[in-house]
């Protein structure tokens, strides 16, 4: 587990593909304590792209800024919408290494802070679970759960879900370097 540190989680929604969206990654200021901890996560339905960025740096130690950089007028720029959900800390851990090429991770997204979690660590034997509790009284939610999952099991993960009316969004891993 990572004691002393703070996940700020970042939305995009864009039309961009992966490859287009890491060559616009740098037109974003980011912060400089957490941008050496990044983990960039892609999801499409629809030929909508959503991207979640969970920046990692310690308590204490967290000066996040995000905007966006100025736009060249001469450039047709798609846009891409972005929104902070906020700072958690790690609740509960059972895996903090990336995810695999055959797997994929799960979010669920939990308003109400008086949620039983021993629910949703019951679930799936097959995947692997993450509890991000929020740090700030500001967060969007009062929990981020994390699941990895193998891809073979993912509907099964996803099914159980559903039975427990979650918010979830289901994602890769993508890499931030341009392909």
């Amino acid at each position: 587990m990572r004691d002393g540190k703070i996940i700020q989680f970042v939305y995009f929604e864009t039309t961009l593909n992966r490859e287009e969206f890491i060559k616009r990654w740098s037109d974003y200021v980011r912060s400089a304590n957490s941008d050496s901890d990044v983990t960039l996560q892609q999801s499409e339905k629809d030929g909508t792209f959503r991207y979640i960025a969970q920046h990692r740096c310690a308590v204490g130690n967290l000066h996040f800024i995000f905007t966006k950089a100025a736009r060249s007028s001469r450039i047709a720029q798609t846009e891409i919408r972005t929104k902070q959900a906020g700072g958690y800390t790690i609740l509960h851990a059972e895996r903090m290494t990336d995810a695999h090429s055959y797997e994929s991770k799960v979010f669920v997204f939990i308003q109400q802070a008086q949620t039983d979690l021993s629910v949703y660590k019951q679930l799936s034997p097959h995947s692997k679970l993450n509890i991000y509790e929020a740090y700030y009284e500001n967060c969007q939610y009062a929990y981020i759960l994390e699941f990895f999952v193998k891809d073979k099991y993912l509907a099964e993960l996803v099914e159980q879900l559903k039975h427990n009316r979650a918010e979830i969004g289901i994602y890769k891993e993508c890499v931030l370097e341009p392909a």
